[in-house]
Formats: C-alpha cells, structure tokens, sequence
C-alpha cells in the first residue's frame, strides 16, 4: 500500500484486517471519485501464478493527470520503473510504467483534460 500512495500519489480509502493473514485494502487516484482499486496479496499458488499476468500483457489500468511532466518526474523520483519514453498519440501524451508487482500501467495526460 505505501508504495502506491507515496509513488503514485494514491489516496488511502480503507485498511481493515480481515483476520490475521488478510486485509481489505482500497485506495483511489488522489482527487478521483470515481472507481477504487483493491489490493490484495495472493492467498494460494493459483493467484500467485496471476501476478504479472493480469492482462496477458496488456495494459489494464490508466492513471490520467492534468500535468504530465509533474507526474512524470514525481513517480521517477520515487522509483517508479518506465518502460518506454513518453510518446505523443492522438489522444493525448502516454508512457507505460511498471506498478510494484511488475503489472503494466499507462500514465496518461489526455489532449482535453476534463475533469468529471
């Protein structure tokens, strides 16, 4: 959890033990309102054989922000693993980054930023 909140700036929602091996963590983007993301640790050797692999390669979560470079640098300056330089597509300015556990996520700043 602390390596999402401090180098993806994400917002604590919940952290409440489940019993004594589990925990119900939620956090979100910082400012967001919209959906949540769960983290959970691999309880058995099936979901353990999932990390790495939740989207077959693809990238299944977007972190959008207002200002690219800030982000950018911020989450650099954490550690944060970037698979590529930033590129310019015609939705906006993109670079694929790695979270913790190896899973690929885009960070984003869309052509027209508007927030709902």
């Amino acid at each position: 959890m602390d390596w999402y909140t401090r180098a993806l700036d994400f917002q604590l929602l919940e952290d409440t033990p489940v019993h004594a091996a589990r925990r119900w963590v939620r956090i979100v983007p910082r400012g967001s309102q919209g959906a949540c993301l769960l983290l959970a640790r691999a309880v058995n050797d099936e979901q353990a054989s999932r990390i790495r692999k939740q989207a077959g390669g693809r990238v299944p979560l977007f972190r959008h922000t207002d200002d690219f470079k800030r982000d950018r640098a911020r989450m650099q300056a954490q550690g944060v693993h970037f698979r590529e330089e930033p590129r310019h597509e015609d939705y906006g300015t993109a670079v694929v980054f790695e979270d913790l556990y190896g899973n690929l996520r885009d960070l984003i700043e869309p052509k027209t930023w508007a927030r709902t």
